[in-house]
């Protein structure tokens, strides 16, 4: 039955909601007042996992989200700047600023079993958490699992694959505490 409901709603070859589901997404998604979302963005949000976007925060165009294997939650005066990426599940405070080109994932392909091509050994998530008053450069890359904590600096290019405590600046590949804020 739920692959049955899988296929009704998603375009397995896109792995995107079908155009019929796309057309209800104003009745599932919740988008708070004064928030915006350009016409450009693609969103692969199915009605079976939450979408919200605070009041006043913005995703710029050619960004997409994608809530298919987890929820989406980004907060208040929040800006998703132009062509970044953000797959669920995925939780982002408020007065946080993602520069372009950002990918913030909590999906991971599985691999470990050799005898088995990539892409039938499924996905795996861990959630990504980015808190209150946080701004992140240029091309960085948030990877499954991490914590991004309040009021941080995630440097342009870097690569943030373990959690970020308060106050930090992170910067290199892999990222790392580079200041601490005070």
């Amino acid at each position: 039955m739920k692959r049955m409901l899988d296929y009704i709603i998603m375009n397995q070859r896109d792995a995107r909601p079908r155009w019929y589901v796309r057309l209800l997404a104003p009745l599932y998604q919740h988008r708070g007042a004064g928030s915006k979302i350009y016409g450009s963005v693609r969103m692969d949000t199915p009605p079976y996992r939450r979408f919200s976007l605070g009041r006043r925060s913005v995703v710029e165009s050619y960004s997409c989200i994608n809530n298919a294997v987890g929820d989406v939650i980004i907060g208040d005066n929040t800006r998703i700047g132009l062509h970044n990426t953000i797959i669920g599940p995925v939780t982002i405070g408020s007065h946080v600023n993602l520069a372009q080109g950002i990918t913030v994932t909590a999906l991971n392909h599985n691999f470990t079993d050799p005898s088995k091509r990539i892409d039938q050994q499924g996905v795996s998530t861990k959630p990504v958490t980015i808190a209150d008053d946080v701004w992140i450069g240029a091309n960085a890359v948030v990877l499954p699992g991490v914590s991004i904590g309040r009021h941080c600096v995630v440097a342009a290019g870097a690569v943030v694959s373990k959690d970020v405590p308060d106050n930090s600046i992170v910067a290199g590949v892999p990222a790392k505490v580079i200041k601490h804020i005070t």
